[in-house]
């Protein structure tokens, strides 16, 4: 198999064990205290508990056969792939949570899918380096630090699907960050141990790694799954594959009549990312209506 092959297999792998475990996690985080507890407070007690470590076991697998296909394809090709996560994740959540996946959520999911396959096979992702100078690093941390911060103060004021929402964004940012590290990261395996404990990019991939850990069990815990996940689904990718073509020089070549059909396609993940976080909304506001 080509190497490009090789990479998208291992993105699939990577998406269903990633949805697995989040989806343990979602649980986790909504059950392990009825106390409202903040972000370090609700990541201190999921470190005691056993549910939460066997998601973490699961998902850590996810992003081994991410890194391996981070190692073999670009940034721009894998990501997008990692969204198929949520086709995983909705049956998965339905069947331990008892309800049924309906019609829509299962359209608006396909439509995510048929929009990263679109994006894949439309723009032709290429690869660039595996590692950022610092100058452009630093020109991230300028730009993306400031929005993070403000949707962090957004989701204590608005809790709910809306306050699930915003906390999805910012730990979908960082683990698209994740995700350009860990690039790096894989590079400089090949140079040996002393090579790679000498790099930068392996502390900072490791604090972004808890950072984007600690944010994501809170979104869980603000929210339904279908609150929080679509939109972290989308923004990881988005992000990645924005730093992916900024940072590492990665590009796509969908042609001239192209462009259009990959506007659409970006489009149509955003509106179901949207609906689907909608969609949870209202069935939220019916449950309270009942009780």
């Amino acid at each position: 198999m080509e190497p490009t092959d090789l990479a998208v297999v291992a993105a699939l792998g990577a998406a269903l064990f990633i949805a697995v475990g989040d989806v343990i996690h979602q649980h986790s985080a909504q059950q392990v205290t009825a106390e409202p507890v903040g972000h370090l407070g609700l990541f201190a007690r999921l470190l005691r508990d056993r549910r939460w470590w066997l998601g973490s076991l699961v998902a850590a697998v996810g992003f081994g056969l991410q890194a391996v296909a981070l190692g073999l394809g670009s940034v721009l090709l894998v990501q997008a792939l990692l969204v198929t996560s949520l086709l995983f994740a909705l049956p998965i959540n339905a069947r331990l949570t008892h309800r049924r996946v309906t019609r829509w959520e299962w359209l608006w999911a396909a439509l995510l899918a048929g929009a990263v396959a679109v994006i894949v096979s439309v723009g032709n992702p290429t690869a660039g380096h595996a590692r950022a100078a610092l100058e452009a690093w630093t020109l991230v941390i300028a730009v993306l630090g400031p929005v993070l911060v403000l949707c962090l103060i957004g989701s204590r004021m608005w809790s709910g699907p809306a306050g699930a929402v915003l906390l999805a964004l910012v730990s979908g940012a960082l683990w698209g960050v994740f995700a350009v590290l860990t690039k790096g990261v894989v590079d400089r395996l090949d140079d040996g141990l002393w090579a790679l404990l000498a790099t930068p990019e392996l502390y900072v991939w490791a604090g972004i790694a808890v950072a984007g850990t600690a944010i994501q069990q809170s979104a869980f815990r603000a929210g339904a799954l279908t609150a929080s996940l679509p939109t972290m689904t989308i923004t990881e990718p988005v992000v990645a594959a924005v730093l992916g073509v900024v940072v590492l020089g990665e590009s796509m070549r969908p042609g001239d009549a192209g462009w259009l059909v990959l506007v659409v396609a970006v489009a149509v993940m955003l509106v179901a990312t949207v609906a689907l976080a909608r969609g949870e909304a209202a069935d939220d506001e019916t449950v309270s209506v009942a009780h």
